[in-house]
């Protein structure tokens, strides 16, 4: 009997007792389904963090001021004094620095008309759109004139606009920030999310400005310094470690009082343990695929036992122990690719669903189909190998007397 006569035959029986090769294949729909849906889940969520991370700039390097410590207590990273706006021009200079922003914040009440908020105003220079790699929408963003004169101008994110109910017909209106009238210059376009802070909820002025009218000093929290290459990165990092350490008169061996966050390691060690997350899952969800592969054992035992006159009256008519072992093992493969077919519709259907709702949208890749079904028709042939060996290896005699 080949091969396609063997599949006819198992799914003309599966088609006589359609209920149970379903409930048979439950468990292997369930486990197929969801490894597929939860690698998928977990590849999109990967790419979803890696690309609000990327959104934060190109190539980034951020420096960051130290941590100051009151009493026996030690504040957050930026929370000390230690950069200035003239360690960031002296980081300008290096090589492989393409753009550089500073950047010094502050909380202020942003009134447009009879509409308010407390928002983030964070004063920069004219660098930051290309370091954070961020587009205007409308009007125009901060210049160096602006910037070196402290002028009263304001480029704001797209959700401070729709709160504050300001569109492209607005630019050039004043808007109050703590109490001081700017001129709105531009509406930057939506970037999204990068965890719990709103890159589109944001009021950008001078440096300058902020430092004349909120906030009267020459520190800064932190410098965004966008590298000409990703090549360039590790060279840039450690010419600016040294050059801040010398302009700061750390000695060798000493305890920097800034630190510079490398978005490629950033990026690297969400990608590690996203992996790792990913594996877990899956790993999780295979253990279905081995409930499956039991229910199908279960269930091909019993077929064993059912069909036991069947099997003597073939033997008897000349069918050869191996011939009865190919039928019973096609069954229980039989089974195992169906359901697996069913169960990665249904994970592509989930994870579609999920990606939708999460916002990172569907990741598709075929290796993850390829080994989730794989691995169902290993279930199949490890689970169906002792039912189908116990058949083959009925009497005939005594199977032809069984009742």
């Amino acid at each position: 009997m080949n091969t396609i006569e063997l599949v006819r035959l198992a799914l003309s029986r599966l088609a006589s007792s359609r209920m149970r090769a379903l409930l048979t294949m439950l468990g292997i729909i369930i486990g197929v389904g969801s490894v597929v849906a939860l690698v998928a889940v977990g590849q999109g969520a990967t790419a979803g963090i890696s690309k609000n991370l990327e959104s934060l700039g190109t190539n980034l390097l951020t420096v960051n001021a130290g941590a100051a410590s009151t009493g026996f207590t030690r504040g957050a990273s930026g929370s000390a004094t230690t950069l200035t706006v003239d360690d960031a021009t002296a980081l300008d200079r290096l090589a492989g620095v393409a753009a550089l922003a500073p950047q010094l914040s502050t909380n202020q009440l942003v009134v447009a008309g009879s509409k308010n908020e407390t928002a983030s105003v964070v004063g920069t220079n004219e660098d930051y759109a290309t370091v954070r790699d961020y587009t205007v929408q409308a009007g125009s963003f901060l210049n160096g004139a602006s910037v070196d004169s402290g002028l009263r101008v304001a480029v704001i994110g797209s959700e401070t606009a729709t709160t504050l109910g300001l569109t492209a017909t607005d630019i050039g209106t004043d808007i109050k920030i703590g109490g001081l009238p700017f001129q709105l210059m531009g509406i930057l376009q939506a970037k999204g999310s990068s965890g719990p802070q709103s890159n589109d909820d944001t009021v950008l002025i001078p440096i300058t400005a902020v430092q004349h009218y909120f906030d009267d000093t020459d520190s800064i929290r932190s410098i965004a310094i966008s590298v000409a290459t990703a090549g360039q990165m590790d060279t840039v990092k450690a010419a600016a470690a040294a050059l801040l350490r010398v302009r700061h008169g750390i000695a060798s061996g000493g305890t920097d009082d800034f630190s510079i966050a490398d978005q490629s390691q950033l990026l690297a060690s969400v990608d590690s343990i996203s992996s790792l997350l990913t594996i877990l899952l899956a790993g999780i969800a295979s253990i279905s695929l081995v409930v499956g592969g039991i229910g199908i054992m279960n269930i091909m035992l019993v077929s064993v036992r059912e069909r036991t006159r069947e099997i003597g009256i073939r033997k008897a008519i000349g069918a050869r122990g191996r011939d009865i072992l190919a039928q019973f093992l096609v069954e229980a493969l039989t089974l195992s690719v169906i359901g697996g077919a069913i169960g990665v519709v249904l994970g592509i259907a989930v994870s579609i669903a999920i990606g939708q709702v999460a916002g990172w949208g569907f990741t598709f890749q075929p290796m993850t189909v390829l080994v989730a079904v794989g691995f169902s028709l290993l279930v199949g042939v490890v689970f169906g190998v002792w039912p189908a060996r116990q058949a083959a290896h009925l009497d005939p005699i005594e199977a032809l007397r069984y009742e």
